[in-house]
C-alpha cells in the first residue's frame, strides 16, 4: 500500500531539509562564455627557386626543417632537394645565408641540386684553404676558399658547392664542424677525394617581380626577426645592435681562424654567452654548459673574450 501521493513525499523531504538547517542548493548563475582568442596573424614569406621560378609563399614554420617542407610544397619537389637558401638575392651569395633569424621582409631563394662533380686532391699543404657551413637541415657546403691556398687551385671546387662525401663516406647529416674537422685531419701527402653538387643555375637571371617586399597580407615591420629554433615554436625578436652585430662579425671570424668554419647563428650564441659575464672565467663556464661538445681551445676563448671587452666599451670599429 503506498505511503503518500508523489507530490506530498517531496514537499515533506523539502520540509525535513529546512528543519536540518539545510536549504537546496540554489541553482548555478550561467557562466559568461569563454571569450574567444584571436588567432596571431600569421608571417607570410614570399620564396622563389634560385636559378628562377614562379612567387611562392611559405607560413606556419617554427624551425629550419618545417621551413625547407614549406619551401618543397611551394613547388612540388622533394625537401631533399633544397642545398640552401639565401635571403633577399638569387646570388651565390654567402653573406645572406639564411641560418635561424629570418628579417620580416626578407624573401627566401632556394638553392637546387645542380650538377654532381668529384675530384681528387693531394693534401701537399698543411691546411686546405676552404671554410665549411651547413644549411641546418644536413647538407654541408663550402663557403669561402682561401685565395692563394691548395683549393684555391682546384677550379673545379667552387663556393656554394655541397660536400656530399669525402674518400667515400657519406657525410650527409653532419653538421659543419664535424666536416671541417675530418678535412683538417687528412694527413700531408694524403690524397683524398670530393663527391660534390653544385646548386643549378640560372642561363639568365631574371628580374624577380616583387622581390625583398612584404607578401600581401603580411602583418610585419620589418624591425624585427623571426627567430626558428630547433625545439619550440618560433619566436619575433628585436634586431641586434649595431654595437653587437660587430662583435657578432669578429667572433665569427675567430671560429674561421681557429675551427675553418664560418656560422654567424653559432658567433652569435657564443657571444650571447659572454656579453653578461663579469670574468672570463665566468664566461668559460657558460660556454662550456652552452656548447661544451665543440672543445674550444683557451686561445679562442681569450680572444672572444677580449672582442666581448671591446664590445662593451665601445672600442669595435
Amino acid at each position: 500500500m503506498p505511503l503518500g501521493l508523489p507530490g506530498k513525499k517531496k514537499a515533506m523531504s523539502k520540509d525535513l531539509s529546512k528543519l536540518m538547517g539545510a536549504e537546496p542548493a540554489a541553482p548555478k548563475a550561467a557562466q559568461p562564455a569563454p571569450l574567444e582568442r584571436q588567432p596571431k596573424p600569421s608571417l607570410v614569406f614570399q620564396t622563389q627557386l634560385a636559378h628562377g621560378s614562379a612567387t611562392g609563399r611559405v607560413e606556419g614554420f617554427s624551425n629550419i626543417h618545417e621551413l625547407y617542407d614549406k619551401i618543397a610544397q611551394a613547388f612540388a619537389i622533394p625537401p631533399s632537394e633544397i642545398l640552401y637558401c639565401t635571403l633577399n638575392t638569387p646570388k651565390l651569395d654567402m653573406e645572406r645565408l639564411l641560418g635561424s633569424q629570418l628579417g620580416l621582409e626578407d624573401s627566401i631563394f632556394a638553392h637546387v641540386k645542380g650538377i654532381e662533380k668529384e675530384v681528387s686532391v693531394c693534401k701537399s699543404e698543411d691546411t686546405l684553404g676552404l671554410t665549411i657551413t651547413d644549411n641546418g637541415v644536413g647538407y654541408a657546403f663550402i663557403k669561402k676558399i682561401k685565395d692563394g691556398s691548395l683549393m684555391d687551385s682546384v677550379k673545379t671546387v667552387c663556393v656554394g658547392d655541397h660536400i656530399q662525401e669525402i674518400n667515400g663516406v657519406n657525410i650527409v647529416g653532419w653538421r659543419h664542424y664535424d666536416v671541417a674537422k675530418m678535412l683538417k685531419e687528412l694527413k700531408k701527402e694524403q690524397l683524398f677525394s670530393l663527391k660534390l653538387i653544385e646548386p643549378k643555375k640560372a642561363l639568365e637571371i631574371q628580374p624577380r617581380s616583387r622581390a625583398g617586399k612584404t607578401a600581401a597580407g603580411s602583418k610585419t615591420s620589418g624591425k624585427g626577426t623571426l627567430r626558428l629554433r630547433s625545439k619550440g615554436p618560433a619566436t619575433v625578436e628585436d634586431l641586434p645592435s649595431e654595437a653587437d652585430e660587430k662583435a657578432i662579425k669578429k667572433v665569427d671570424c675567430l671560429l674561421e681562424s681557429y675551427m675553418g668554419i664560418r656560422d654567424n647563428d653559432l658567433a652569435t650564441t657564443i657571444f650571447e654567452a659572454g656579453k653578461d659575464k663579469l670574468n672570463p672565467d665566468e664566461f668559460a663556464v657558460a660556454l662550456d654548459e652552452a656548447l661544451g661538445d665543440f672543445a674550444f681551445p683557451d686561445e679562442f676563448i681569450f680572444d672572444v673574450w677580449g672582442v666581448i671587452g671591446d664590445a662593451k666599451q665601445g672600442r669595435l670599429q
